[in-house]
């Protein structure tokens, strides 16, 4: 149950020794430092903080204006916090989440943003409403010139916020992605890459791993190669104690149609066939990837039979 400090300040030639003095002094045993508008959510010095807490973690500050510029943004940390199980303290405002009192002042903080927010939609609507009696047009004037420099800053905007989404939980699976492309499938990725992810994390698409993949990629997070088109399943190399675990299934479908993959499992175990990345049990991902290219193989390439999609 560690404490875990996080310090910002907005330019270089700002100092961050008070805070750090603080947050020592608190008791956190590493801290992140960084240099950067409060205004930015994509902050790659937070995204590491926030990937690093861990259940019953704390996360600190020396005040609120550290971390967020804004009550929603706020409000999105300490919830995704709260989803792992871990806390948020601001050693200068009287929040601490671990304690009652603490989560008494973070739901009176909420209930002002939502206050916040009605009020912002009204004044919205009552402005376009004016702007156009006045027979103005609402958006911005940029955009509707299509201006490169405009649609430039959008599209960075977008990007850092996709990217900020992104980073939180990383390591539970772009390193599947690393491993598996661009030998396997998008597909056989997918299901690997959601076996992965932590009970309660919401599971990928195939459209979203792909865009993730893509972007990470885009900021030199991943290697190009896993972009790489994968070959053939027909033309991959097949190993020896792959060919008999391939023979092994095949042989237990035609037996046993309706066969789970737990009942798969066990009998390639029975058999003395061990996982091809180590390890005492068979992933899920793996056997669903040799009955499928069993099945492929037997069946010169058609995919998406009723045995394979029979198999749970």
């Amino acid at each position: 149950m560690a404490l875990i400090g996080y310090a910002r300040v907005s330019t270089e030639d700002q100092n961050l020794t008070g805070q750090l003095d603080r947050l020592r002094a608190a008791g956190c045993g590493e801290i992140f430092e960084e240099r950067a508008s409060g205004a930015l959510r994509s902050r790659p010095e937070l995204a590491l903080a926030l990937k690093h807490v861990r259940k019953g973690d704390t996360l600190v500050v020396a005040r609120i204006d550290r971390l967020a510029r804004s009550l929603s943004h706020l409000l999105e940390v300490v919830e995704l916090l709260r989803d792992r199980g871990a806390y948020f303290r601001s050693l200068a405002d009287p929040i601490d989440t671990s304690g009652p009192s603490g989560m008494l002042v973070l739901q009176m903080l909420g209930a002002v943003a939502e206050f916040e927010r009605s009020l912002i939609r009204e004044r919205t609507k009552a402005g376009l409403r004016a702007a156009a009696a006045r027979g103005r047009v609402g958006g911005n004037p940029g955009l509707r010139r299509r201006d490169p420099g405009v649609l430039r800053k959008l599209a960075d905007s977008r990007r850092r916020t996709k990217l900020a989404d992104i980073l939180p939980g990383l390591d539970d699976w772009l390193p599947m992605v690393k491993r598996m492309r661009p030998a396997s499938s998008w597909d056989s990725v997918l299901v690997a890459v959601n076996d992965a992810l932590p009970a309660g994390r919401p599971e990928f698409d195939l459209a979203r791993l792909m865009r993730s993949v893509r972007l990470l990629v885009d900021e030199g997070m991943a290697p190009r190669e896993v972009l790489l088109r994968a070959p053939n399943r027909s033309a991959r190399k097949v190993s020896g104690s792959t060919k008999r675990a391939l023979v092994i299934v095949s042989t237990f479908l035609s037996a046993k149609a309706d066969a789970t993959l737990g009942e798969i499992a066990a009998e390639l175990l029975r058999q003395h066939i061990k996982p091809p990345r180590g390890g005492a049990q068979w992933a899920p991902s793996s056997i669903k990837a040799l009955v499928e290219r069993s099945l492929v193989d037997s069946r010169g390439g058609r995919m998406g039979s009723p045995i394979v999609m029979g198999i749970r």
